[in-house]
């Protein structure tokens, strides 16, 4: 589906799994760096966290 047919619903239920999705790719190992950007502070991270905390939906605890 297009963005132009979609309801606002719709597209806030697409960003927020997208951004559950970047938190689980991009967790950071055991050494505390994300496995795919490679340093600590992650900035894919920091904002699919600040996301899902702006729409009220705390960011799961990783595992």
């Amino acid at each position: 589906m297009t963005g132009a047919s979609l309801s606002p619903a719709q597209i806030q239920n697409r960003l927020t799994l997208s951004a559950r999705w970047i938190l689980r790719d991009h967790r950071p190992g055991d050494d505390g760096r994300c496995p795919i950007c490679r340093v600590a502070d992650c900035t894919a991270a920091r904002t699919a966290r600040g996301y899902l905390t702006g729409i009220g939906q705390p960011p799961p605890r990783p595992r």
